[in-house]
């Protein structure tokens, strides 16, 4: 089953975010069976993270809060607010997402 787990971070968070990005990118890769999506969001400047998005395919809601309450940014108390949803995959095209890291 596929759950979106969205995150929004707490205000001025950025050092926080930085010094525990080397641990969450670790976490990901090594979940990277469960991981179909995952991303920052970002202001409307481009370049300030305000949260993150992760699609996960796991058995459950509680796989899903698991994998979330473990991962490094969750932990660290970097976030204001979580949220996880059931979804289901409608539309599926990833060849219309950005080609950059930047995401332009």
């Amino acid at each position: 089953m596929l759950y979106i787990i969205y995150q929004t971070d707490k205000p001025d968070s950025a050092d926080l975010r930085a010094k525990v990005r080397d641990e969450h990118f670790k976490y990901l890769d090594d979940n990277e069976d469960i991981l179909v999506l995952g991303g920052a969001t970002l202001a409307e400047d481009g370049a300030t993270r305000t949260g993150s998005v992760l699609i996960v395919n796991v058995p459950s809601l509680e796989d899903a809060q698991n994998f979330s309450e473990n991962e490094p940014f969750r932990k660290n108390g970097l976030f204001a607010r979580v949220e996880i949803n059931r979804m289901r995959r409608g539309q599926w095209n990833p060849s219309a997402a950005p080609k950059t890291a930047e995401g332009n």
